[in-house]
């Protein structure tokens, strides 16, 4: 009998460290990704067992699924503000944004589950994990990356509205994007993470590692990442099998003459979180490697940041509160970014010989690597941006309430907002679209605005009661400016939030008009003079009697004064307001 126990009490132990593994892990090839439903079954059962796991669900996806955040924390405490009164570090870690890089939700439940069982949370870092934040594509299974080896099946890049998610950060367009800025919002991270796949070229590294760009980074984080935090994750990878190298991007299709460091606009994940004065990193493992690889070399990334986390936690917190008192006295922010080709870095990379052969589909040259020829050898590191655009940050922006998305965002991200007690008249800066250049195809859903020249003009404008005023002298300065300044690479403007005033109302009909306008130009010599200058610049303009038609028209009191203004004014003196 005593046997037969034995037998029984070695199969229960037995089954239930098997129940622990992760598909992943029970996969006989290890070229298997976790299905959503295998992925939120798993840490459901985890959470069951482990009283210092939480799973919290946040809005509604665009397919219908909530998005669900594990939550670790060792002293059993998940109220959000709570663990900042605490004084305790929240890392956020993002998986799945392209379900076809799933690299990362696999190795998340392996963290995940170690970090329990083998009691070994941090003491002062609580670690949030996004389990699989595009669950649309999550569910749409196939095998679509024709570059990449392995898994056998994963999810499609694009969600169930086919936006690719890591252009939508800024302009939000998904439920998931919502949902995500609640998460983000709500934690407050100091750290965050998303776990991505990379493309490209061949080299000999699992793993490529994506920081915020130093340059457009506040500088008190970029001193502390580009010195402490970046140099140390890359020695602890080394130490661990997987050395890394900077995510590769060239100009050229081979990294031989160099490679450039990735600049991260809001559309990205850490480009928007960076806004908010998060220390952030994407990790690219490479595509060509086999899968086990890169799920194991994200554990090892994800064990390593969380460790040096824990062992700064207070420094952390502490840049953090500087960076963000930084921000809110911050005069001057850049809105583009130009890759400064004339300076350069130089790093040691290992990649493979580069060559050209007749393609045997269509005769011609086509590039391949040779991986009997690899290489070490030093090459050029074009890592420094310089500011294209900038723009002084007013008192104050003046929203019109009309304008509901912008203000449901602003009110997401938790930025600071006053209305008007009443109509009130202000005597503040707008803007005028000069110009402006538009794409004639889509992009993610809209027509990127780029290139927007502006004219400021001082003028008296009424606002409404209940209209929105917000002051800049906030740690979200950052986001506030580059999604109101319309120059910003991802401008709300740029994104066509505002495209409506980019047309007129309000027309003329040309035999009415000609004798008004007759009547103007006798009635005002500034007026006419104008027109015969523009005639004698302009020989289309003289041959056109429509033309000077219309000249006339917008430049009278009659044309609309909304036409091409935008909508947010900029309050630049110390002005008393009657606000809520």
């Amino acid at each position: 009998m005593k046997k037969i126990l034995s037998v029984v009490l070695v199969c229960f132990l037995f089954s239930q460290a098997h129940a622990q593994l992760t598909p992943f892990e029970l996969s006989r090839d290890k070229n298997y990704t976790a299905t959503y439903s295998e992925i939120i079954a798993y840490y459901q059962k985890l959470s069951r067992q482990c009283p210092q796991m939480k799973l919290l669900n946040y809005g509604m996806t665009d397919v219908g699924q909530p998005l669900t955040l594990i939550v670790l924390s060792r002293d059993k405490v998940f109220d959000p503000q709570l663990i900042k009164k605490q004084d305790k570090r929240v890392m956020l870690i993002n998986n799945g944004i392209h379900p076809g890089e799933p690299e990362g939700i696999d190795a998340s439940m392996m963290l995940a589950r170690d970090l329990l069982k083998k009691n070994a949370l941090p003491k002062d870092v609580v670690i949030c994990i996004i389990a699989v934040y595009n669950i649309d594509g999550c569910l749409n299974r196939g095998v679509s990356r024709i570059n990449q080896n392995g898994p056998g099946a994963y999810g499609f890049r694009g969600n169930y509205r086919n936006l690719d998610l890591n252009r939508d950060f800024i302009k939000a367009d998904s439920r998931n994007a919502l949902a995500f800025e609640k998460i983000l919002n709500t934690w407050n991270p100091e750290i965050f993470l998303d776990n991505h796949t990379s493309d490209g070229a061949d080299y000999q590294y699992v793993m490529t590692l994506i920081e915020t760009q130093k340059d457009k980074q506040t500088p008190i984080l970029a001193d502390y990442t580009s010195k402490t935090l970046s140099p140390e994750l890359y020695k602890r990878m080394a130490k661990s099998g997987y050395e890394m190298t900077p995510y590769v991007e060239s100009e050229e299709k081979s990294p031989d003459n160099g490679i450039v460091s990735f600049l991260e606009t809001p559309r990205f994940a850490t480009g928007y979180t960076s806004q908010h004065n998060i220390i952030s990193y994407i990790t690219e493992t490479h595509m060509l490697k086999p899968f086990d690889k890169r799920v194991y070399a994200t554990y090892d990334f994800m064990q390593n940041l969380v460790d040096i986390c824990e062992r700064d936690a207070k420094l952390i917190g502490d840049l953090k509160h500087k960076t963000d008192e930084q921000v809110s006295k911050q005069q001057t922010f850049a809105l583009n970014w130009d890759l400064d080709k004339d300076h350069y870095d130089t790093l040691v990379f290992k990649g493979y010989y580069a060559g050209h052969k007749p393609s045997e589909v269509s005769g011609l040259t086509r590039l391949y690597y040779d991986r009997s020829k690899p290489y070490t050898k030093t090459i050029k590191y074009f890592d420094n941006y310089k500011a294209a655009t900038t723009a002084d940050k007013p008192l104050a922006y003046v929203i019109p309430q009309a304008w509901g998305k912008v203000i449901d965002l602003f009110k997401l991200n938790n930025v600071a907002m006053h209305r008007l007690a009443h109509d009130t008249t202000l005597d503040l800066q707008m803007y005028y679209i000069t110009d402006y250049k538009t794409p004639q195809r889509p992009y993610e859903g809209h027509y990127l605005h780029s290139g927007v020249k502006l004219n400021p003009v001082d003028m008296k404008v009424k606002f409404y009661e209940g209209d929105y005023v917000v002051f800049t002298n906030q740690p979200l300065n950052r986001y506030i400016v580059e999604t109101l300044e319309p120059q910003g690479v991802d401008s709300f403007f740029a994104w066509n939030f505002f495209d409506s005033v980019l047309g007129e109302k309000e027309y003329f009909s040309d035999y009415v008009f000609e004798d008004v306008a007759a009547d103007l130009l006798k009635k005002d010599p500034e007026l006419k003079k104008k027109l015969e200058d523009e005639k004698q610049k302009d020989p289309k303009l003289a041959a056109s009697a429509a033309a000077q038609l219309n000249f006339v028209y917008r430049n009278s009191p009659y044309f609309e004064k909304t036409y091409l203004r935008y909508p947010v004014g900029r309050l630049l003196n110390n002005t008393k307001l009657d606000l809520k």
